[in-house]
């Protein structure tokens, strides 16, 4: 695994927590929140991320489906996905990459860097709003 994974990230540039955060609050990318529902109910949530399970992850994305979400309308999107640590979102960015997405990457080391970092998070009771596909 640690041989796949190495090779999958060798295709794309992996993104930091800080630069994420920078460019998800400009408008530059799309945080999509692959986690499963147990982790993000007992995490939390990044604020502003579309939460999209991973099973459902290349229907929602893929700019030509007919079950994508409305930000999903061009190929030239650019997503970062993120799941808990950094393994999962590796691999999916690589699926999204086959669909045609090739500015689709992942956040290195996943949710856990990012609250480990001190960026926001909308702690689970507190108020936590998922933003999923149909605004559910």
């Amino acid at each position: 695994m640690d041989e796949l994974l190495e090779r999958v990230r060798a295709t794309y540039v992996r993104v930091e927590p800080h630069e994420a955060f920078d460019a998800a609050q400009s408008g530059e990318v799309l945080l999509v929140d692959i986690r499963y529902a147990a982790l993000r109910e007992r995490d939390g949530l990044i604020p502003g991320a579309l939460v999209v399970e991973r099973n459902e992850l290349e229907w929602r994305l893929d700019p030509r489906g007919s079950h994508r979400v409305p930000e999903a309308g061009s190929h030239d999107l650019r997503v970062v996905l993120f799941c808990n640590e950094g393994y999962a979102s590796s691999l999916a960015a690589e699926s999204l990459h086959r669909l045609g997405l090739h500015r689709a990457t992942d956040l290195t080391g996943g949710f856990q860097a990012w609250r480990a970092a001190g960026l926001p998070v909308t702690g689970p009771g507190r108020g936590a709003r998922q933003r999923t596909p149909g605004g559910q």
